[in-house]
């Protein structure tokens, strides 16, 4: 049976690779995964999911005009993928998600979603809140802060490698613009 999958954690947890990994493990036994991208993360080329271990692999965009049920609706039955995997899953809309619970639904193809769940002031990104609601699963990939404990949040830094207390919702960046950090070390570090 098909379910709507939502794998969340902070940055650098190795997401993409699960991803890549998921992909990779479904191509050894015959079978065809659909890759999407946000197109709005610009740090590699487009249609290009890559891992900070280096593993890469070609997918497809999605942008806030996507409409994802009917782009893998219009797909030849005989072509259709055997399950979805989306990387930067926070980037979605609350209706894109909706459409990938439909392609789990109405076209019986399982979805895996990889994402962040909440961005440097530790509020919900559109995307990752949806998925927590609907998702038949949900998984947690851990990463850790500096001192050690699970983290679970992320600081947005400057140039300077200061903490940015505002600004937009997203600035796409990797370790040059952002940390994770625990629950404690992200309080402590408004505070200074």
């Amino acid at each position: 049976m098909a379910q709507l999958y939502f794998y969340y954690s902070s940055m650098n947890a190795g997401k993409s690779t699960t991803l890549l990994q998921s992909a990779y493990n479904y191509r050894e036994q015959g079978l065809t995964p659909l890759l999407y991208t946000a197109a709005l993360d610009n740090r590699t080329e487009a249609g290009t999911i890559n891992s900070r271990i280096g593993l890469q692999a070609q997918s497809n965009i999605f942008n806030a005009r996507t409409d994802l049920f009917d782009e893998i609706s219009l797909i030849q039955s005989d072509e259709r993928p055997n399950c979805v995997l989306v990387d930067e899953a926070q980037f979605l809309s609350r209706a894109q998600v909706d459409q990938l619970a439909q392609v789990v639904d109405c076209l019986g193809i399982p979805v895996l979603c990889f994402g962040i769940r909440t961005d440097f002031l530790g509020e919900l990104f559109s995307g990752s809140k949806r998925l927590l609601a609907i998702a038949d699963k949900l998984k947690e990939i851990k990463t850790i802060c500096h001192c050690g404990r699970k983290a679970t949040m992320v600081v947005r830094l400057d140039e300077a490698g200061e903490v940015v207390r505002q600004g937009d919702k997203i600035a796409v960046g990797g370790n040059e613009k952002y940390k994770s950090l625990c629950r404690k070390h992200f309080s402590e570090a408004f505070l200074n």
